[in-house]
Order: C-alpha cells, then sequence, then structure tokens
C-alpha cells in the first residue's frame, strides 16, 4: 500500500486550521481528516480553531489505535469529550462560536473492506471494484440560505461582503448541532455524523473543502481526481485549485467565503495490493 497528503494554509498569516493523521504509513490503518471550522465571531475560547482541530485530530487517532473495536461513532464521541474537558476550565464552552471541526474518520475492517464516519464537510472518496463512492456532509450548506446568498453577491475583500460574512455566521451558529451537526464541545453531535462501508476498496482519497474544489469548481470529476493523484501526487490537486482561486481572486466565477482555504489530501493506493 502506498499512502500519500498534503497539506497547506489558504493564507500566508494564518495558522492552517486542517489537520491529518495516518496511524501506519505502510499499512492499511485508521486515518483521521479535520477541517477547522472558520472563526469570524467570538468564540469564548482562548486557544483557537488551529489548537483545537490538533488536540482533537490527535486524540481521535490515539483512540482508534486503542479501541480498535469500538464503533466510529462511539470514537468521535469520546474525542469531542475528551477535548472539552482540556479546555473546559479556560474557555466558556457554552458560548455558540466555541472552536469546531469537520471530521472524517476511515479506518481498515478486514480485506479490502473500509468503514468510515464525516461530521461536516470533509469528502471521503472510495474506489471499489464496483465502481466509485463519494460522501461528505453537507448539511451545513442547508443552513443560513438567505444569508449565503447575499454573501455570495460580493466580491471577495469587499466590506459588503465581510458584513455578510458574519451575519451569515451567526444564523450558521444559531443552527450548530441542530440543524446540522459538527464536532465542538457537545459529544452528542457523534450520534449524528455520517457513517457506512464498502468492500473491494482498491483506492481511497480523503479531502477537506479546500482541495474539493477541484471537484466543487469543475475542475476535475473525483474519477479524475484520483487519477491526478495516482499519477502526479496530491499536491498537483491543491496546485490545480491554488491556480483557479488565482484566476477569480473575487470570487466571480466561483461564488466562495474565501479566495483560498486550507487544504488537505491524504491519499491510499494499491490497498491490498
Amino acid at each position: 500500500m502506498i499512502t500519500a497528503a498534503h497539506s497547506e494554509p489558504g493564507s500566508s498569516v494564518k495558522p492552517d486550521e486542517d489537520w491529518f493523521g495516518v496511524a501506519n504509513w505502510d499499512e492499511p490503518a485508521p486515518i483521521v481528516v479535520l477541517d477547522g471550522g472558520t472563526a469570524r465571531t467570538e468564540t469564548g475560547c482562548i486557544h483557537g480553531v488551529s489548537w483545537y482541530s490538533k488536540h482533537l485530530g490527535t486524540e481521535l487517532l490515539a483512540l482508534l489505535q486503542t479501541r480498535p473495536n469500538e464503533s466510529l461513532r462511539s470514537i468521535l464521541a469520546r474525542g469531542i469529550a475528551a477535548v472539552a474537558e482540556l479546555h473546559r476550565d479556560t474557555c466558556d464552552l457554552n458560548h455558540p462560536g466555541t472552536p469546531s471541526a469537520a471530521v472524517a474518520i476511515v479506518r481498515p475492517a478486514g480485506q479490502q473492506l473500509w468503514e468510515y464516519a464525516i461530521l461536516g464537510d470533509v469528502t471521503v472518496v472510495l474506489d471499489t471494484l464496483d465502481g466509485l463512492i463519494a460522501t461528505a456532509d453537507n448539511r451545513i450548506s442547508e443552513s443560513a440560505k438567505r444569508e449565503r446568498i447575499e454573501a455570495d453577491r460580493w466580491p471577495i475583500g469587499s466590506a459588503e461582503k465581510e458584513s455578510a460574512m458574519i451575519a451569515m455566521k451567526h444564523v450558521e451558529l444559531a443552527a450548530r448541532n441542530r440543524d446540522y451537526w459538527i464536532a465542538a464541545a457537545d459529544a452528542r453531535a457523534a450520534d449524528h455524523a455520517l457513517i457506512g462501508k464498502a468492500t473491494g476498496v482498491t483506492r481511497i482519497a480523503i479531502l477537506t473543502d479546500g482541495a474539493a474544489r477541484a471537484n466543487s469548481f469543475g475542475l476535475m470529476t473525483w474519477s479524475e481526481i484520483l487519477e491526478t493523484m495516482e499519477r502526479a501526487g496530491p499536491t498537483h490537486v491543491v496546485e490545480q485549485v491554488r491556480a483557479a482561486e488565482d484566476s477569480d481572486p473575487t470570487g466571480q466565477r466561483w461564488a466562495r467565503n474565501k479566495k483560498s482555504d486550507d487544504a488537505t489530501v491524504v491519499y491510499l493506493s494499491q490497498i491490498g495490493g
């Protein structure tokens, strides 16, 4: 088996809020990918989103290795609860803006059998003997719809865009762990994770939404993304996204919240080969 990964921040002045961990680079083993939720309001936390992503990811990867027979929802709930305890005494975990992250966990469950849990808009792509499966939890996009449309009207970098984004964030946060679910401070969110499994898996890709723009921008199909990673590696996929973003810096062609987002890809090939 071959494993490759690439992660880079969307901005040179902000830390990468994505995180990934691979339990074993040479053998089938659990993988965790997180996409920290952008903070546009106060959070009630002294640590920040990068801290949250790093600690939750580290905790989940450790739990996956020490509790191999526990369900992925249970692992996710334990991880969320453990990180909440790390900063319960210093931070207001009841604050609506408390740091959060989208999560994807992928774990081998037998010969070419893999299972996954997704909470938030990280995409898991499984190439199987029966075809390709691409899954993401996009329920967050159903929240604050009117505010999203308004934010998309304005060019990136404008005062109007910034104002609209803050208004959208407030409405989005009010719906968090009610209309959509994401890892934050409430372990019960794990009950709403999307769960699945597939047999005959030959290749896997896990992408945060910044990297998945390769698909959402229409640059490549999921199959083409896998082929690109097989041929040139995950870095090349992110390079294609960055080139597209640079060609549309104000978001007139591809409406989006910010010019460039943190982008992470983990790719596994020759599984079972």
